[in-house]
């Protein structure tokens, strides 16, 4: 089991131009596990599946997921032929994580959902899209969704899929549809506790997640972590007495908190910077810095 670091861009990234794809020929170069994409309609945030396409069409070792891709609102069946179109295309090197969506009422009606019926039509699209994926003909009938007889190809060898949070029902999806964890702005001990309740789960429902499907998004700042970004922290976690903790401030605060995540059984790292760089040079010198300070943690672990 090995310990794999990558890197994420927010819903608030502006890397959306040529720079982009300088900056995937850099994290190649620098030999970064993954790229993570976030996705936000209403911002300058580039569609994540057309952002993974590109950068596939220019790698061959650079992994690349999405953080998260909102399930509700899309058609179920286009997004497993789309989504495992990009699987096979990259040689397995596409990682889909999936949610409900931000909790935006504008976000919302963008993607043509009601907040109440996300959870629900989540479940059914995952199912859908999971039989989808078997190469068989997919039949459904729920409440959201109906499916008569569809078969899509290509078929994925293996698509592992990765879901996020912390909360006692998104702990119990995971662990009744998941094959990964994927939470953000959690402590080592949040990472600790959700496992173990995701693993009962998967003992009620007799599955597993492997054992370096465990990981986590650190957002991580370069000097003092933004007062918005803190008031947020907040409201978002009310019962962490010092919610600065979520966000190291330095190299070494965040080099520690990886080393504290690893040690509670978490292999699977993606950081992502608060405040990103704005121009492609400032991008390779930032890329450059943190593979030197995150890189030499990744390492075989028993």
């Amino acid at each position: 089991m090995k310990v794999r670091i990558g890197i994420g861009l927010g819903v608030r990234t502006e890397l959306n131009g040529p720079d982009f794809l300088t900056v995937i020929d850099e994290l190649e170069r620098l030999k970064f596990d993954s790229l993570w994409l976030s996705e936000r309609i209403n911002g300058p945030a580039p569609d994540p599946l057309i952002a993974s396409a590109a950068a596939v069409g220019r790698t061959t070792d650079l992994k690349l997921g999405t953080s998260v891709l909102v399930l509700p609102g899309r058609n179920p069946v286009v997004a497993a032929k789309e989504i495992a179109s990009l699987a096979a295309m990259s040689g397995g090197r596409f990682l889909p994580a999936f949610g409900l969506g931000a909790v935006d009422p504008v976000e919302q009606r963008a993607f043509g959902v009601q907040r109440g019926e996300r959870a629900k039509m989540f479940d059914e699209m995952l199912q859908i899209m999971r039989a989808c994926w078997t190469g068989e003909p997919c039949t459904f009938d729920g409440v959201h969704y109906q499916v008569d007889d569809v078969r899509v190809g290509p078929v994925p060898e293996r698509l592992d899929v990765w879901l996020g949070g912390i909360a006692k029902s998104e702990l119990r999806r995971i662990g009744r549809l998941g094959d990964g964890w994927l939470p953000s702005f959690v402590t080592p001990q949040d990472a600790e506790q959700g496992r173990t309740v995701i693993e009962g789960v998967l003992a009620e429902y007799d599955r597993e997640i492997e054992e370096d499907h465990y990981g986590v998004l650190i957002p991580y700042a370069n000097g003092p972590v933004p007062e918005a970004l803190l008031a947020n922290l907040a409201k978002r976690r009310p019962n962490l007495d010092d919610p600065s903790q979520l966000v190291p401030s330095s190299w070494e605060d965040l080099c520690t908190l990886i080393e504290q995540f690893i040690s509670v059984g978490t292999t699977k790292f993606v950081v992502l910077p608060m405040t990103e760089p704005t121009t492609a040079d400032e991008w390779i010198d930032h890329l450059g810095e943190l593979a030197t300070t995150v890189l030499p943690l990744e390492r075989e672990i028993s």
